[in-house]
């Protein structure tokens, strides 16, 4: 069976190579740190599952600190040159799209396909990870396809992610920790603190002041957080389905799918979801850093208010 836990090796594996890329290039002006904390995020996808969660722990905390000390610099690899490349992107044309669109394909197809993939008793992809598991392989099938397409090599492949991890940094890690971070604040009890300030400070005897506080709420735990989904255990064990669910006899399936929308305007709002802001002004080299952010502001608080609107509708109609 497949399982995702082969992609965790496969992808430990290509950040142990990177890590050593880098530390092998004298170039790099701290290449035992930067290739260091790429080997470490390495260690936790291949032994992940086996070590004791403090060692775990400590790696983690290491990787911050080297980090959060300036250690994760970028370098300027060799890349081919601006000529080069264009010429290369005019002989290939629209053609270069088809790797790119591969991985939605196959990612669709196999998740369509995976109940029919079973061989006796045991079912070609791991069941609870259909879509994972599929998306992949259209990864490991895209990167064939583009081979094949620009007859370049799989080091070439590296060389370029190596070039994309100088640029967006120790940022890549975030979305990982990020997402953690709302089991550990559900595990610290932070819901039922959120619940008691809530009710002690506001009022929320009225259903409209508790709606606005759940939403408003969701979008700001984001900011902090990063993330909706680490949001979404806080906001809705404090508030959702304490108040909204239990006193005001709400939608729960409402609730959650527009408390998550709440979410994602704060998602527009923080440097926290540095996949979604930071990242791309890092590889479009935007002069202003924050300038998607900047970009997002009107939108994102638009959505939170016609959020709230729409919940205090549909959730109790």
């Amino acid at each position: 069976m497949i399982s995702l836990t082969w992609f965790f090796w496969l992808l430990g594996v290509l950040l142990f190579v990177i890590g050593g890329v880098i530390v092998s290039d004298r170039d790099h002006p701290k290449r035992w740190l930067a290739g260091g904390f790429w080997m470490l995020y390495g260690v936790v996808f291949l032994a992940g599952d086996v070590l004791p969660s403090a060692v775990t722990g400590v790696i983690v905390i290491v990787m911050a600190l080297v980090a959060g000390f300036g250690g994760v610099t970028g370098a300027k690899p060799r890349v081919r040159g601006e000529a080069e490349l264009r010429e290369r992107a005019k002989q290939l044309g629209n053609r270069l799209f088809v790797p790119a669109l591969t991985i939605p394909a196959v990612t669709v197809v196999g998740t369509l396909l995976s109940a029919h993939l079973v061989f006796g008793s045991h079912a070609l992809f791991d069941p609870k990870n259909v879509t994972l598991v599929s998306f992949g392989i259209g990864c490991i099938v895209a990167l064939a396809l583009a081979c094949r397409l620009t007859h370049d090599t799989v080091g070439q492949s590296i060389r370029e992610t190596r070039r994309l991890i100088d640029a967006l940094s120790w940022a890549v890690v975030l979305p990982q920790l990020l997402g953690m971070l709302g089991l550990v604040f559900a595990d610290a009890g932070v819901g039922k603190a959120v619940a008691h300030l809530s009710t002690t400070y506001i009022d929320l005897d009225h259903r409209f002041v508790a709606v606005a506080v759940y939403c408003i709420g969701m979008a700001l735990f984001t900011v902090i957080m990063g993330n909706g989904f680490a949001a979404f255990p806080v906001m809705t064990g404090g508030i959702g389905v304490p108040v909204l669910v239990g006193v005001f006899h709400g939608n729960p399936a409402t609730m959650a799918a527009i408390g998550m929308f709440s979410g994602y305007c704060g998602t527009l709002l923080t440097p926290m979801a540095a996949n979604y802001n930071i990242v791309p002004a890092a590889l479009l080299e935007l002069p202003d850093k924050y300038g998607v952010i900047r970009a997002q502001v009107p939108t994102a608080l638009i959505l939170l208010a016609v959020n709230i609107v729409l919940l205090n509708t549909l959730m109790f109609a």
